[in-house]
Order: C-alpha cells, then structure tokens, then sequence
C-alpha cells in the first residue's frame, strides 16, 4: 500500500477559472445534470473507463491517514452553515438506478437479477438500501478519472451490525517507515494492471486485509481528494458482510476494526485541527478519539482517511453535525465539488508555476 501525503492548499471558494484539464469536466457535468434542483451528476453507468495509469508499489507503504482534507476551504457554506434538509433521493430514483452500478462487483451474494422492490426488506436490508439511495445520488463514477494526476483509491467498507451502519478501518503496522500505527482505510496507488479506482481499492482491501473482491457489493465512489504528491485519492464505498473475518497483512496492518458510522457526525470525542498548508492557507482538520470496547483501546482518527468518514456519514444520514464542517449542507453535492474544483485549480497553477 502506498504511502499517500498531505495534500496541498484548496483555493479560495469562488468560482475559479476554467483550468487545464477541466474543460471536459464541465462540459461532462452539464450533460449529466438530468436531476432537478443541485443534485449534480446522475449516478449510472460509467461507460468505457480508461485503464488507470500505472505507477510503483513498495510494500509496506500505505495511505498515510494524516493528510489534510481534500477541498475544505472553510467558510465554503453559501454563506450560512443553514438547517441541513434530508438529502435529496426517495424511492423512485432508486428504482431508477437500480442495476446501473458497474458489473458484477456491485452485486453483493445473492443478489443478482433481483429489485430492490422484489420481496419485504428485512431490518438489515432496510438499512443497506436507505443507504444505497443516498450513496448513488452522490456517485462521482468515473467523472474526475481523466484529470492529469497520478491515481490512489482507498476502500471505505460499510457493514451492518446491531442494525446499525458501521465502517472498518485499519491500523498500520509499526514496522512502516510512514505514519505506523496510525488509522487508515486500505488502499494505496493504483498499478498498471487496474482498469479503474475501483479495482485499485479491491485489490488493496485483499492484499491489505484478506478481503475477497467478490465478497464487496461496490456501491459509489464518492468525491475524491488530492494529497501533497498530487494523487488524486477516489473513496469507493462497498458493502461488506459483518461475518468478514480479517487476515490483516503483518507488515501492512496491525489491526482492524469497526466504528458505527453515525460517530463521525455525533462523536463523544472531537476536535478541530487549523493546518496550514504549504502555499499558508489555514485549513480545518477533523480529528476524532473512538474508545473501541472489543480492543479495550482508543483509536485517533483524522486527516484524509477522517474526511472521508465524515462525507460519507453526511451522505447517509443527512443529518448535521455536531461539530463545524466546510460544506453548505442544504447544497452538499454542489459544494463538496466546488471545493474539490478548487483545490485542483490551486494545485495545478502552483504545479504550472513552477516549471
């Protein structure tokens, strides 16, 4: 698993100049814009994916759980934090995406060939489904694929235990010259052999943790961030069964566990860390303390590997917070892809900068 580290400074939160790279972007955006109102992209069909470049991998080095935020410039709130609405997406966009995931990896066991109105839910089901709708409304597909960055996904495996949504993390083993010991999701650079971030996550999980890419029913990616070496890291969320028994990597991993996923926006321990970036903009880190009861320990999570949790609960849930976050939550796609956007145009102007 590579070792991904911080990212660099997101810009400001206006609307930024149409930068390299981009140009396709938006014009992609406006042909996706099918939902009313600031839904953004439709989820679907990613289409024929480029394969994802190749780039080294030296064992032993993962994502470094450290990194600052992707495009959270704070303040980026419309002007008002405002009273979050349930997000958008009820059961008739539901039944609309349904089978439009890629391929077989979005079908968990015993599910293919079957609606989601088919048969009564039970309480497990109702639970993943709930979260389903919501997550495919945020599905960024393969839209950000193409920006000229080299490419790292990271797996975010949602399972449900007591009822309850819950998120696996790991521990990086201590024997790691980066970060050791220090919490992340498993995942790593993409390599010449994956055909997209989807694949990259997978096979990272499996290396990482013993999990078979068959036993995950994929379900997004969800809004990428950059790091400090111009990775453009993609989260890909998927369904895992609470049965999973991990096999954790000895000189990778540490340990795993699980922290119910309604922790990242109501935790018992939090704070706020400001961070200056390299180019001096003051930035918000979240960082949270989960005492884990199974482990008789206490975890700190922050960083990166802390803003994807907390996206990903705020997409489930849609629910605020207790805590500060930088995104207008009445508008939650539209400002998470803003931030993304200008973080990638601050980025590319220093890159263009300095040659």
């Amino acid at each position: 698993m590579q070792h991904l580290a911080r990212p660099s400074a997101p810009g400001s939160c206006s609307s930024p100049a149409v930068q390299p790279g981009l140009n396709w972007l938006h014009g992609a955006e406006r042909r996706q814009r099918r939902i009313s109102g600031t839904m953004g992209p439709r989820a679907g069909r990613s289409g024929n994916r480029p394969p994802a470049q190749g780039h080294g991998r030296e064992r032993g080095k993962g994502t470094d759980p450290g990194v600052l935020m992707g495009g959270s410039a704070r303040g980026c709130r419309g002007g008002a934090l405002g009273r979050a609405r349930p997000l958008p997406g009820g059961a008739g966009m539901a039944a609309e995406r349904d089978g439009e995931r890629d391929g077989p990896r979005a079908l968990g066991p015993g599910t293919a060939g079957r609606s989601w109105r088919s048969a009564p839910l039970g309480p497990e089901q109702g639970v993943k489904e709930n979260a389903r709708r919501r997550l495919r409304e945020f599905d960024v597909g393969d839209k950000f694929s193409r920006l000229p960055l080299a490419k790292a996904a990271v797996l975010l495996p949602l399972l449900v235990r007591g009822g309850r949504l819950h998120l696996l993390l790991t521990v990086r083993s201590m024997q790691l010259r980066r970060s050791p010991g220090e919490v992340c999701f498993p995942g790593g650079k993409s390599e010449a052999s994956d055909k997209d971030e989807i694949d990259t996550a997978l096979r990272e999980a499996k290396e990482e943790v013993g999990l078979q890419p068959e036993k995950v029913e994929v379900v997004c990616r969800l809004m990428p961030g950059i790091d400090k070496m111009n990775h453009l890291v993609t989260p890909v969320v998927g369904f895992i069964e609470d049965t999973f028994q991990a096999t954790p990597n000895p000189d990778e991993v540490s340990e795993v566990f699980v922290v119910p996923l309604e922790y990242f926006i109501k935790p018992s321990k939090y704070k706020a860390l400001s961070y200056k970036t390299s180019s001096g903009f003051l930035t918000l880190m979240h960082c949270f303390i989960y005492d884990d009861q199974e482990h008789k320990k206490s975890f700190k999570i922050w960083g990166l590997t802390a803003h994807f949790a907390v996206f990903l609960a705020l997409v489930i849930f849609g629910e605020r917070p207790t805590f500060e976050v930088d995104y207008d939550l009445d508008n939650l796609i539209s400002s998470s892809e803003n931030n993304f956007i200008n973080l990638y145009s601050s980025i590319y102007g220093r890159k263009k900068s300095n040659l």
